[in-house]
Order: C-alpha cells, then structure tokens, then sequence
C-alpha cells in the first residue's frame, strides 16, 4: 500500500474517532480528570493476573543530563511522547496510528488516568510502547512543597509499579518544561535519574485542529527531537497519519525513548 493511499484510509479512520466524540466538548491538558472519571465505567478495574510486564531496557550511555530535551542530532530518529490522560478511545486511537506506521512512542502516564484506566498500562506495553511517570494528579509540581511534590511522583510511581512491575524509566514533571533543581532532586530520590522534557511542543491540548499540529510538528521537529503529544484530544488522532508520514518522507523513525538515547 502505497503511503497516499494508506493516509487516506488513515484519516478516514480518525474521522470515525471525531464522529465518535461529535457533542462532548473537547479538553485541555488542565481539564482530562473529567474524561478520565468518564471513562472509569467503561474500563472498570483490571482483571487478576493482568500485570503487564515492562521490557528489559537497555542501559543508557554515560553523561546524559538530568533533563533530556533531545536525542543525538546526528540519528534518523525521534521520539513522539504523549501525556498519558484522556478518554480511553483517543488513546487507543494514538496507539493504533503509531502502529499502523511501525512506530513506537512513549506514554508518560498520569496516576489518577491509571486508576480509572488499568487496563491501558498493560496496552501501551503490549504494543511495544515505553510507560513511564507524569505524576499522580497532573498538579503544578514546582510550585509544592518537597513532601507534597515527592508525593506526587512516589504515588504515581507505585500505580506503575503495581500494574506493570516496575516504575518506569522516565519521568516527566506536570505544567512544565523543565522542572526546579528540587522537582529533580526528588525524582532522583524515587529512583528517576533522568527527567523527561522535549524540544517540540505541539501544543495539541489547545485543540487548534489537525492542520495545526501537523504543522506545529513537523516544522518544528529534528532528527533526535523529543516531540510533546497528548492523550485526550481527537485532533491529535486525527494528525497522526499526516505526523508520520511526514517524518517518514523525511527518513525520521519515530521510536521510543530510550531507543532515541542507546
């Protein structure tokens, strides 16, 4: 199947995602909470013996700083990351593009989507997908006390750590880039040496439309960057397609983080 071809059925399929939340308002990355309790009934709790099992990573390389924004400049890769928020049905939707493609991304994944969601920690790694941290409540950690901001990070680290047997590798702070030198500190007390920031923002979560985050991101993207995307948002199902076509044309593999890095 030839790409063109492919794109179409693509957004054919994304269109079938919009149609699908056609009279519920769209949210922004501050506003998932209600879509997530939304969803809580249709996903119920995971069902025993459902732990999912994290793949073995490789170690990374010596001397990566304690945020990362962006991969080796000189690699025909990037990494597309997603806020792990939002209804059920956009983030399977993400998953199901990413894969369509042959990518592999990386969900930072919010505690309290976890709760209500079990069921997703366990589908973003049976797609060969990378799970990681993005706090419990998607709070503004850098302005919390140390306790309350250690809290945060340790509670969703323990979800993780319930449901997929480990904590994951990354993790990456709530409402902002780049984190305090204390918000790092903490991190790296609850056993994440490295934080996970990006270097293209395709601020999908203001809902601008798929046009606009096609083209925020492939203007903005780079071999090696770290691309921030969302759960929670049709448009951002809906670019998808286009996104990794785009990076395709271009020879940029859209893999996941630590493969970006090792």
């Amino acid at each position: 199947m030839t790409f063109p071809h492919r794109r179409t059925l693509l957004r054919a399929a994304a269109s079938g995602v919009l149609a699908g939340l056609a009279g519920a308002p769209l949210v922004g990355c501050d506003e998932e909470r209600r879509s997530a309790a939304g969803a809580r009934a249709s996903e119920g709790a995971a069902p025993p013996g459902s732990v999912a099992r994290p793949p073995a990573l490789p170690p990374l390389p010596a001397g990566l700083p304690a945020q990362i924004e962006n991969g080796p400049r000189d690699r025909k890769a990037v990494a597309l990351t997603f806020h792990g928020r939002g209804d059920a049905g956009t983030a399977t939707g993400c998953l199901a593009e990413a894969e369509r493609a042959g990518a592999r991304v990386t969900v930072l994944a919010v505690g309290d989507w976890l709760d209500a969601q079990p069921r997703l920690a366990r589908r973003v790694l049976d797609g060969g997908h990378e799970l990681g941290n993005h706090t419990m409540r998607h709070l503004d950690i850098c302005s919390m006390s140390a306790t309350a901001a250690y809290a945060e990070i340790t509670e969703c680290a323990e979800r993780l750590r319930r449901l997929t047997g480990g904590i994951g590798r990354w993790f990456r702070p709530s409402k902002t880039r780049l984190a305090t030198e204390q918000v790092v500190a903490l991190a790296r007390r609850a056993g994440y040496p490295h934080l996970l920031s990006y270097d293209v923002d395709s601020l999908d979560f203001t809902d601008p439309g798929a046009a606009a985050v096609e083209r925020a991101v492939l203007d903005g993207v780079r071999p090696g960057s770290v691309v921030s995307l969302h759960f929670g948002h049709a448009g951002t199902v809906a670019a998808l397609p286009a996104i990794l076509d785009g990076l395709h044309r271009r020879g940029l593999r859209a893999v996941t983080t630590s493969e970006l890095l090792t």
